[in-house]
């Protein structure tokens, strides 16, 4: 097993290979406007570092988010492709898992990440294998009952202590974290999500709904 992994559902454009057994080499860099600039010579960094060739690859694993649009449709679309390119499966991981994951506490506590518009992405873990809820968009202060007393990890945690208090991290999904979820999910015979987007809202760009109307003279 040779798996590919990466992410760019938040500002960290990030990129992992996994052999089954451990990583074996990784990149993360924090720019949340140059993803679609960043991620390929990410993956071939990955790939001089481990010394293999794309080719190598069995499998790749992306996050499917929750994210912003057009982050989050950088690394779908460039998994997508490598998956034809190379004629292997490619498996969708929520990115707020591989944030719980590389949390790695046991008891109960909230993963949140920032949605921007003053909301955040999140959702409830029973440990850092086992999420409970489904993702969520939502203002803090909206959910402030329902996560008083918990952990919180993750940008949007930190962003709002008001709601999130003591907050740590990791701050952003590593690859990494992705691999390691993946090919122990894989190896136990877990059937992982299809690799679609949790965008839970709509894109911010818009289509005009009215058109000007302009004629020749």
């Amino acid at each position: 097993m040779l798996l590919l992994a990466l992410d760019t559902a938040t500002p960290a454009v990030t990129v992992a290979l996994h052999d089954g057994e451990a990583v074996i080499a990784s990149s993360s860099q924090v720019d949340a406007r140059r993803h679609g600039e960043l991620l390929l010579p990410a993956v071939d960094r990955v790939l001089v570092e481990a010394g293999l060739r794309l080719d190598a690859v069995t499998g790749i694993v992306v996050g499917i988010g929750p994210g912003p649009y057009t982050g989050l449709r950088v690394g779908l679309m460039t998994a997508d492709t490598f998956g034809l390119a190379l004629g292997v499966p490619v498996h969708g991981v929520c990115t707020l898992d591989g944030l719980a994951y590389a949390a790695d506490l046991d008891g109960p506590f909230v993963v949140a990440t920032d949605a921007r518009r003053k909301e955040v992405y999140w959702a409830r873990y029973a440990d850092s294998r086992t999420r409970v809820t489904d993702p969520a968009v939502d203002r803090p202060a909206d959910i402030a009952d329902e996560v008083a007393g918990l952990p919180a990890v993750g940008a949007g945690a930190l962003l709002y202590p008001d709601t999130f208090p003591g907050a740590h991290e990791p701050e952003h999904v590593s690859a990494a974290a992705l691999a390691s979820l993946a090919a122990e999910r894989l190896a136990a015979g877990v059937e992982l999500p299809e690799p679609r987007p949790l965008y839970l809202r709509r894109p911010d760009a818009q289509v005009p709904k009215n058109y000007k109307v302009v004629t020749p003279k």
